[in-house]
């Protein structure tokens, strides 16, 4: 059985088909960076406010059944901000552990980028 014939335009097609198909496969998607991003600021900060809260309202509550106002409030509050600095520490100590293991070592900025910078 003869080959058949394409015609110039269809084997561009078909070509082009095929690039693209081979592009698709050996460009990796890259990674979502955003959305994890976002959810760990706002885990940490949660806690940064969580912390002071909860020490706020202890130390409001000491005062009001001692009597020992506003010492208790004040104590309270700075120990809750202590707390809720060593938690956030914890946990971003924790989240770039598991970032790293997700989404590998940190990578450069392309240098082009350091130009931008330069000319401004």
């Amino acid at each position: 059985m003869p080959p058949i014939e394409e015609t110039r335009e269809e084997t561009i097609r078909r070509l082009n088909a095929q690039a693209d198909s081979l592009k698709a496969r050996a460009t990796p998607e890259p990674p979502e960076y955003g959305g994890a991003a976002v959810g760990y600021g706002y885990r940490i900060m949660a806690e940064m406010i969580g912390g002071v809260l909860v020490g706020l309202g202890l130390g409001w509550g000491f005062d009001m059944f001692v009597g020992t106002a506003p010492w208790g409030t004040i104590v309270g509050t700075l120990l809750g901000f202590a707390v809720s600095i060593w938690l956030a520490v914890h946990s971003a100590k924790k989240l770039s552990a598991r970032a790293l293991k997700e989404f590998g070592p940190p990578r450069d900025l392309p240098d082009d980028a350091d130009v931008d910078e330069q000319d401004r």
